[in-house]
Formats: structure tokens, sequence, C-alpha cells
């Protein structure tokens, strides 16, 4: 859909976009619809239709590689951490422990935080490049 929407009260807005989304199983069989919209600043030469695609598809990439982690494997959303600071600290905690999981080559953090868990401290130097 080339163009803000008419009557668009969003500042900036350039165009709108649909995309629409089907989930099926591994036979084929269609599990779920749903239909997204979304605005975006940039125009429609400077992000065409493949390349909000790719934008989007860029956004879920870090949904999974962080906020799926953090939330799963970490148990962010279970934590009973809620006065002042302290959730943003642990954030910024668990980003950096995922940064230095993924910077050592590490894939697959909940088996490299049991490695750390299990190795002790020399084997979690060691694993990041610590001597």
């Amino acid at each position: 859909m080339p163009g803000a929407p008419k009557g668009c009260s969003f500042p900036f807005v350039e165009q709108s976009f649909r995309i629409d989304r089907e989930r099926c199983n591994l036979t084929g069989a269609l599990l779920s619809s749903e239909t997204a919209y979304g605005i975006t600043s940039q125009n429609g030469k400077k992000a065409n239709a493949e390349k909000l695609l790719s934008q989007n598809r860029g956004h879920w990439s870090i949904e999974n590689q962080s906020h799926y982690v953090r939330d799963v494997t970490m148990g962010e959303d279970q934590s009973r951490i809620r006065k002042q600071k302290a959730p943003q600290i642990m954030a910024t905690l668990r980003n950096l422990v995922i940064a230095l999981l993924r910077l050592a080559g590490i894939t697959n953090i909940a088996q490299g935080l049991r490695q750390f868990a299990f190795g002790g401290k020399r084997s979690a130097m060691r694993m990041i490049g610590i001597r």
C-alpha cells in the first residue's frame, strides 16, 4: 500500500503495509492465519515491499535470539525482582551473559549455561577466552 493512510495522525508516516501470516503443520494443513498491519517512516523508494518484509523478519530474528532466550531459558518472565532499577540491571546482566556465550561460539544458550554451571569458574573463563 504505497503512501500513508488518509487521515493518519501519526507524524512522519510514509507508508502502511499489511502482512498475512499462515501457520501450517508438517503435512501442509492450515493451523492458523492472521493479518498484521504496520506503518513506517521509510518511503517507498527507500523500502519497497521486499525490504519491509525482510526488516519484519529481522525483528523476529532478534525476538528469537534474545527475548525468547531471556524469557524461556533464563526465566525472566517468572522473575520476582521488581524494585527500583533491579529489573533493568538483571536484564542487562542476562544480555551480557547471552552476548558472551555467543562470542564464545555457543549457539545453544541453555547448554552453554549448563557448561558454565557444571564446569566452574576456570572452565567458564576458558570458554570465553580469559586465561
